[in-house]
């Protein structure tokens, strides 16, 4: 392996855009940072090229993304209801189960080469978690974790009220990875009515917009969530 960390990470801002182009703009990326990781293990340390990094953020239309280890019961509409609301609906590769993605909603995706960073999935997931939780405190929330659930979560001390904020899923493979979080600032509630959350059938969803009484200046959450995920990783962002 090169041994050269590349901390340095490409910050892309993918504005409003279609779930299934951005999933595709992510798997396009990722490919190639695979394919240069199994190309350089061709060659000697100082012929190996430096892996690069990306960072994806985007808001996107309607729409239930189902992870690998979901389960269909978990959308309570049908398809002829989803066509009829306008809500796209896709299984994909990443870990977790059904996740609602709509206007409002701040979705991150780093396209990481973890080996230029730690090989830990679980830190990895942890200092995103971190990067969130740092944000909203910002807005004198109280945000924090539930052991065996994964979120960022509100009221996290008191299961019975405790309302996910911020959901996570990812997906890695020789320790590049891909999806990732999708955090609630002006998001359209009553679409979780549709589907349960996460899997998760006795937890409550909210966003920043509902527990602080007033919409958010979305760009502004979304700044200070990149500079808390720069911060977290140590990353030198590029944009």
């Amino acid at each position: 392996m090169n041994n050269y960390l590349n901390k340095t990470v490409k910050l892309i801002d993918l504005g409003k855009v279609d779930y299934k182009l951005a999933w595709d703009y992510q798997q396009e990326l990722f490919n190639g940072i695979v394919e240069l990781k199994i190309e350089n293990r061709k060659h000697d340390n100082e012929q190996q090229q430096i892996t690069p990094n990306y960072l994806l953020f985007c808001e996107h239309p309607h729409v239930f993304t189902l992870g690998k280890s979901g389960s269909e019961d978990h959308l309570l509409i049908d398809k002829q209801e989803l066509e009829s609301k306008n809500i796209s609906y896709y299984k994909i590769n990443r870990g977790g189960d059904i996740t609602y993605h709509g206007p409002g909603q701040i979705v991150s995706y780093p396209v990481l080469d973890l080996d230029n960073f730690f090989t830990d999935i679980h830190k990895y997931l942890r200092l995103l978690e971190e990067a969130v939780i740092q944000t909203l405190k910002e807005y004198g929330l109280n945000p924090g974790r539930i052991p065996g659930l994964t979120g960022v979560w509100l009221d996290y001390e008191d299961l019975e009220n405790a309302r996910k904020i911020c959901a996570f899923g990812v997906k890695s493979s020789r320790w590049v990875t891909m999806h990732g979080l999708a955090l609630n600032v002006n998001t359209h509630m009553d679409y979780f009515d549709y589907i349960v959350p996460c899997g998760i059938e006795d937890k409550a969803v909210t966003s920043m917009e509902k527990e602080l009484g007033r919409k958010q200046d979305l760009q502004e959450v979304k700044d200070l969530l990149k500079q808390n995920i720069a911060s977290a990783f140590e990353m030198n962002i590029l944009t």
